[in-house]
């Protein structure tokens, strides 16, 4: 495979870097922008991401305006505020009636846009307007969009085709209300970005991905339901590639890349694929963006590994047994093994004992390749289709019991908004943690925005609902507080030794502060430092750790563990050896 290098390849106007999160995506889409802005390209780059890094990659503070980035003349960079985004919406959509309609009515209308999906159509409604901007279009010659993690990034680019279907079948005379009622007079902006993102000549969708097995199959995946929306001008990018093994922890690493990349998916092999050699140093700054693409790289300057002793996971599990925990979440920025870490300390508390159930709200996970369901552990997975399916007929059930033909109508109408999905899921999330017949249930989450989404879910769940479906369920009742009590729920934050999941983790910290959601316990995750390795690469890479693990330990009060780098995959029995 060829190095990846963006002056060598024929690249539309439009630019979508998209993959599971942790494999690079925002450092290869930062690279590919500065890289082009010094080939005297004029350049835009945009973040549509909720949990997007953009501001700790250029160490700059970053607005949704745009801003010229110093010392790389043609780059200009946008980074959206998805709660700045929402509340500019929602006021875009109740303003012009202050002052002309009562203050009851205007309540009512705020109290249907607050709900988590708002933001959601916030973050999108930017991303069309940057899509179908003509002004922008003629400024620029091109325009990378830093999207969301593969999940989130499959909703929000399939968001065009699903609202067009929706306005199309929108024929009644009133325009729908909630977080829809903004969108009746953009069709033809929705219109104009559906025909963009499938229009090969001005759009590529470039799919970031690491060389392992189950980042090649998250790849495949979103590869198929992109083109099933039509996008089918695809490039493969191959992020991290060890390009040298010298000793037995190199030959491990080098073997279990090269092997995965042999094993490509067939679907991903059809399209033209790069790779970027695994770098010594962390993706921050100016300097090191634009080092990221360059050819003839220095040799690292290394020593020695220090030998550190660090807390292991085993820590963790031995508190969160003796406090007697009911709830456990493994949160972090996609892609830090929060399934691993999950599927690690179910096992750990059912060999203790403990009766536990398993489950996931990603949509990406693959759980039941981890953890097998023994008597003490249960596993289970939410089926957003499903849970779409339950939830529609539910409510439409309810609705023909107590409405009018036109009100049903109406509420058929509502539920075909791709919001309800969000309200579909949380719902299950919130059964299982109220009905799961265990003495722990350990929930493997979202990446950190969409996690942070369905959490708030907890709080504007009736105000999306109320409309619709009448009641809310017991379950969604009980469970924010349940989240609130420290004696029953703890968070372990899962983050990498490396500076962008850590600053990500940071920053969910502060915002379950402000929930008033216990956390305690850090993981720091595929730690090379206390391995025993000699290949210069991947020393240069463990001493850049260091920083990073004394920054998990301030942030987390030396309330950490650490988990040394394993080459043999890790499910079944091997879970315990990361204890």
């Amino acid at each position: 495979m060829e190095i990846y290098q963006p002056n060598n390849i024929k690249l539309t106007k439009y630019l979508f870097f998209t993959g599971k999160g942790g494999v690079g995506k925002t450092s290869t889409a930062s690279a590919t922008a500065a890289y082009l802005a010094d080939k005297g390209k004029q350049v835009m780059l945009v973040s549509t991401d909720p949990a997007s890094n953009l501001q700790d990659v250029f160490e700059l503070e970053l607005s949704n305006k745009g801003t010229e980035i110093p010392g790389i003349k043609g780059l200009v960079v946008a980074n959206f505020d998805p709660v700045e985004a929402a509340n500019d919406y929602k006021e875009s959509i109740v303003g012009p009636y202050r002052g002309k309609l009562p203050d009851s009515v205007l309540e009512n209308m705020e109290e249907q846009l607050s709900g988590s999906c708002t933001v959601e159509i916030a973050s999108f409604n930017e991303f069309a307007n940057f899509l179908t901007d003509k002004e922008v279009s003629n400024k620029y010659d091109h325009i990378i969009f830093d999207t969301a993690p593969t999940g989130h990034a499959l909703r929000m680019l399939q968001l065009p085709s699903a609202w067009k279907n929706y306005l199309d079948e929108n024929q009644s005379a009133t325009p729908p209300l909630g977080q829809l009622s903004g969108a009746v007079d953009k069709k033809e902006m929705y219109d104009l970005a559906v025909n963009t993102l499938a229009d090969s000549e001005k759009t590529t969708l470039m799919l970031v991905t690491r060389p392992q097995k189950g980042s090649l199959l998250e790849a495949e995946r979103a590869s198929k339901e992109l083109e099933e929306t039509g996008i089918e001008n695809q490039t493969l990018i191959i992020n991290g590639v060890l390009e040298e093994a010298t000793d037995k922890v190199s030959q491990e690493f080098y073997e279990i890349q090269q092997t995965d990349l042999k094993q490509m998916p067939d679907r991903l092999a059809q399209y033209p694929a790069y790779v970027i050699p695994l770098r010594p140093y962390n993706l921050t700054g100016v300097g090191n963006i634009r080092k990221l693409l360059v050819e003839n790289q220095e040799k690292p300057s290394v020593q020695s590994i220090e030998a550190k002793t660090f807390p292991h996971l085993q820590t963790v599990v031995d508190d969160l047994y003796s406090s007697n925990k009911k709830v456990i979440f493994t949160m972090g920025k996609g892609g830090v093994g929060k399934t691993t870490i999950a599927a690690a300390i179910a096992t750990a508390l059912a060999d203790k004992g403990k009766k536990v159930h398993l489950a996931t709200t990603d949509p990406a996970a693959h759980l039941s390749f981890v953890i097998s369901e023994t008597d003490n552990i249960s596993v289970s997975h939410i089926d957003e289709d499903e849970e779409l399916a339950n939830y529609q007929n539910e409510v439409l059930t309810n609705a023909r019991e107590t409405m009018s033909k036109e009100d049903v109508a109406y509420v058929k109408e509502d539920l075909r908004s791709p919001c309800t999905q969000e309200i579909a899921v949380f719902r299950r999330f919130a059964e299982i943690v109220e009905g799961a017949d265990s003495d722990v249930v350990v929930i493997d989450t979202a990446p950190t925005g969409h996690t942070l989404l369905l959490l708030d879910s907890t709080q504007s769940y009736h105000k999306e609902i109320e409309h619709t479906a009448g009641n809310v369920p017991e379950s969604v009742q009980k469970l924010l507080p349940k989240l609130q009590n420290g004696k029953e729920t703890e968070v372990v934050m899962v983050t990498l030794p490396e500076a962008t999941p850590i600053y990500e983790s940071a920053r969910l910290k502060e915002d379950l502060e402000r929930a008033g959601i216990a956390r305690t316990w850090w993981v720091v995750n595929n730690s090379m430092l206390s391995s025993s390795t000699t290949n210069p690469m991947l020393i240069a890479r463990a001493q850049n750790e260091n920083t990073w693990i004394d920054k998990v330990a301030e942030l987390s009060n030396n309330h950490h563990a650490v988990i040394e780098w394993k080459a043999e995959e890790l499910t079944g029995n091997a879970l315990r050896a990361i204890l």
